[in-house]
């Protein structure tokens, strides 16, 4: 009993250190976008200070904050499901053929670094008169987004028994109606996580938005750069960007964290 109690001491004690390690630069990032400019990089931090709301006044007064987030919703959004609608019957048709190269291929796609696209994309789209549309970026992100749904569902699709797939196709039913009416109900909870990692995943990427996008397409992401410059920057007002393009994320993760975590955990027992 007493090894019993230490040892649940010890694991709570490291998930408090490994919580401490996590939450300290989101708590220093959210307390930094309260505090006046000057005193955000003063050193040694002050940690008591008068709150004020200067900040997020500047951003949303000299800056288009809510078409930026517009911007980068319809991108997100539009990536996503793209990645979705491509994604779930590449993973099916990988886990019902056991042709695994296809999935390899799309995963080294997306481990490859985003520069290697960039220029062939950027003179592509030029040519097509796509760049500064919605049309370029949503396409570039459901690239990002289309690896990270095949490879969480494919541990769903695989734990199937093939006995019930091949009884429907026996019945009569077609690939698209075996995928539609049961395989998809059965790995709802790893579509729900793909779709959050891909949500995720697609706003939080900077390169093809900072380039393929302009004035009026910029996302938040690429518009927080404005506030870095070479000779000044604005800290305060980066840090109250920082802490908004860090709500959706969060708050979408809290909602659906059940669903989250039980879906990365039977995915990873199924796989």
């Amino acid at each position: 009993m007493h090894d019993d109690a230490l040892i649940r001491r010890l694991n709570a004690l490291q998930i408090a250190l490994v919580g401490l390690i996590i939450l300290a630069p989101i708590a220093w990032m959210v307390l930094a976008s309260f505090k006046p400019s000057a005193e955000v990089t003063a050193y040694p931090p002050k940690l008591f200070f008068t709150p004020t709301l200067d900040n997020y006044r500047q951003l949303f007064g000299t800056t288009p904050f809510a078409h930026y987030t517009w911007n980068s919703l319809v991108i997100t959004i539009g990536s996503t499901v793209i990645g979705i609608v491509l994604g779930v019957p590449a993973a099916f048709a990988v886990s019902w053929t056991r042709i695994t190269w296809p999935a390899t291929v799309t995963l080294l796609a997306r481990m490859a670094p985003g520069t290697l696209f960039l220029l062939p994309w950027y003179v592509m789209f030029r040519e097509l008169n796509l760049i500064g549309t919605y049309t370029a970026l949503v396409v570039t992100h459901a690239v990002i987004t289309m690896p990270i749904v095949i490879w969480v569902l494919l541990p769903f699709f695989d734990n199937i028994p093939r006995s019930v797939l091949e009884s429907a196709q026996v019945d009569g039913c077609s690939v698209p109606r075996i995928l539609w009416r049961i395989a998809l109900p059965l790995v709802m909870p790893g579509l729900v996580v793909s779709a959050i990692l891909a949500f995720v995943f697609s706003w939080n990427y900077f390169l093809f938005a900072l380039v393929l996008s302009n004035g009026d397409t910029k996302t938040l992401i690429a518009a927080s750069f404005n506030f870095i410059g070479e000779g000044a920057s604005n800290w305060g007002a980066l840090m109250a960007a920082a802490t908004l393009i860090a709500l959706p994320p969060l708050v979408l993760a809290f909602f659906v964290q059940r669903r989250l975590v039980s879906g990365l955990a039977l995915g990873a027992v199924k796989g």
